[in-house]
């Protein structure tokens, strides 16, 4: 805010929490790290299966807890349009929608972190893996530029994501013929399709991965686009890797 807002003189608070976002590759691996690595290196994890409460309530408790720790700044942040707002014409609509994004980005964030860290009993590779992730999605949308766009090499490298999802499965199911059965029905339909039509592949994956970048979504907010998919597809990442955190812990209690 003192360089965009009182050096610069200018009124788009959204510019602020635009130069905020990369302060996620740094928070979310500390807040995330201890939070089920910890209790898997301290055998307190134990004492959670021994609770009277589901493995859910007990990784949704986790994870609302760290919403809230990363919520309560954002408190204070709130209140700077107004008070730039007693010096000149701020446009809140497109300051308050880049606030609602970055919250939105926040909890996305925090739901990836949390699930790598029930992956690991390990601090500090929680932590490790945690940033390179991060770092990854911060660039996804430039390195999408550098990606082949032949229908080839998009069917090659879909190969190699089926191939990670079933390797994926199973770690987490400890389950050969699931991860098998995975890979068979993920191939089978890449090669269905690369059969028909050829041309869906092309530029495919380039446009995919610039489709998954959490902070490419991020950034038309700041543009001034309340994009509602946006936020739908941050809700929905949020969902998908709690669940995978609650799968993950549910996993270490069947196999312990």
């Amino acid at each position: 805010m003192m360089v965009y807002n009182l050096s610069y003189g200018l009124a788009d608070f959204e510019y602020v929490i635009s130069s905020m976002a990369f302060i996620f590759l740094i928070i979310v691996p500390i807040l995330t790290m201890r939070s089920l690595a910890e209790e898997k290196r301290q055998k307190t994890d134990q004492l959670l299966y021994s609770l009277p409460l589901s493995m859910t309530q007990i990784v949704l408790g986790k994870y609302l807890a760290m919403l809230i720790v990363f919520m309560l700044p954002m408190l204070i942040v709130c209140f700077y349009p107004v008070l730039l707002a007693q010096f000149g014409s701020v446009p809140f609509q497109t300051s308050i929608g880049a606030i609602i994004a970055f919250l939105f980005l926040g909890a996305a964030l925090i739901a990836i972190g949390m699930f790598i860290s029930s992956l690991t009993e390990s601090q500090a590779v929680a932590a490790g893996v945690c940033f390179l992730v991060m770092l990854l999605n911060y660039y996804l949308a430039d390195l999408s530029s550098y990606l082949a766009s032949t229908a080839l090499a998009s069917f090659i490298t879909l190969t190699v994501v089926a191939l990670l999802l079933a390797l994926l499965t199973k770690h987490m199911t400890k389950n050969s013929l699931a991860a098998a059965g995975v890979m068979l029905v993920l191939e089978a339909g890449l090669l269905l399709l690369f059969t028909l039509d050829q041309s869906i592949f092309e530029g495919l994956v380039p446009a995919i991965v610039q489709q998954l970048s959490l902070f490419e979504r991020f950034y038309a907010f700041i543009d001034g686009v309340f994009d509602i998919t946006s936020l739908v597809y941050f809700v929905s990442v949020s969902a998908v890797f709690v669940f995978l955190s609650i799968q993950a812990m549910e996993k270490k209690r069947w196999s312990a």
